[in-house]
């Protein structure tokens, strides 16, 4: 475009010897980076930035990306920490939190927990599959729970009704007392026990970062009331969640994907939000777009407003 900026969507994919269709995906991937801009004489036709500028464009977005980053990880830290502080001093100096650096301490503790667990056990456990070792390694603690008959509430993603292991795992669960659902999208890995202790990610986005143990009412009260919020508008395992459809004829999935996509989200990021394969969610995205008959991203963004599916 650089170089033949009078060309248009056919003379680029004759010389590239790329489908039409790609050539619209590149070129609305070039507009998200702000790489291509509208003309003046004519918004209907795209211009590119030069090659400088494009350069710097990128290298912004970048640094932007990682200081909003750090900054909401800091904040985050900061409010939580503040809170268990807040707390420990209300308990009168009592135990509230506590940093777990490595998978053998995590292991210990979550054994330690599951065997003092005397009521409910409630989980979050986003990723969609679940590796096999990790519910080998869990079976034996959930058998325990289960035949001391304490409730069991289990939450996965619904891209892991697509995974055998998992989806054996999961019906051994409903088989041996306890509950599962599915939803779309989870908002961290968690579990809680009974009303007393919750485990949690360091960094959600990274596991083998460590683990924390939260511990006081505030703190647990507050993460009990999210596991029910998602519990309620989860579907059942037994039912096709991911391929039942709403009003608008969406899946679960397909609507989250829409919402992911319109905050700006590339597909990499937008699939490990739903535990899926970037090319099961590319797959989906070119499904959406057939069924609003878009011929690119950004159009399938406007027809989806004026579907309604989007707010």
């Amino acid at each position: 475009m650089l170089d033949r900026p009078g060309w248009g969507v056919p003379e680029i994919s004759v010389h590239l010897g790329l489908p039409e269709a790609e050539i619209h995906a590149g070129l609305d991937r070039l507009s998200e980076l702000r790489l291509l801009r509208p003309k003046f004489s004519d918004p209907s036709i795209l211009r590119p930035v030069s090659l400088d500028v494009g350069v710097q464009i990128l290298l912004a977005r970048r640094e932007e990306e990682v200081r909003r980053a750090q900054e909401e990880f800091a904040a985050g830290r900061a409010a939580v920490l503040q809170i268990l502080e807040t707390q420990a001093r209300a308990d009168g100096g009592g135990y509230a939190y506590e940093e777990l650096p490595s998978i053998e301490r995590i292991q210990d503790r979550l054994e330690r927990l599951t065997h003092s667990c005397t009521e409910r056990l409630l989980s979050f456990h986003p990723g969609g599959a679940q590796p096999l070792a990790q519910l080998e390694a869990s079976k034996p603690l959930d058998a325990a729970l289960l035949g001391r008959g304490v409730e069991m509430r289990t939450l996965y993603q619904d891209s892991v009704r697509n995974d055998q292991d998992t989806l054996r795992y999961a019906q051994w669960l409903t088989d041996s007392g306890g509950q599962v659902r599915t939803t779309a999208v989870l908002p961290i890995r968690m579990v809680l026990f009974d009303r007393t202790a919750a485990l949690l990610p360091v960094d959600p986005d990274n596991t083998a970062a460590g683990a924390v143990q939260v511990s006081g009412p505030c703190v647990i009260t507050a993460l009990t009331a999210l596991h029910e919020t998602v519990w309620e508008r989860a579907a059942s395992f037994g039912t096709a969640a991911d391929r039942e459809r709403d009003g608008e004829g969406l899946t679960g999935q397909e609507r989250q994907m829409l919402k992911l996509l319109s905050r700006g989200m590339t597909d990499e990021a937008a699939a490990k939000q739903l535990g899926i394969g970037v090319r099961t969610a590319r797959r989906m995205m070119s499904s959406l777009m057939q069924r609003l008959e878009a011929r690119s991203r950004f159009e399938a963004g406007v027809l989806a407003e004026r579907h309604g599916w989007l707010p």
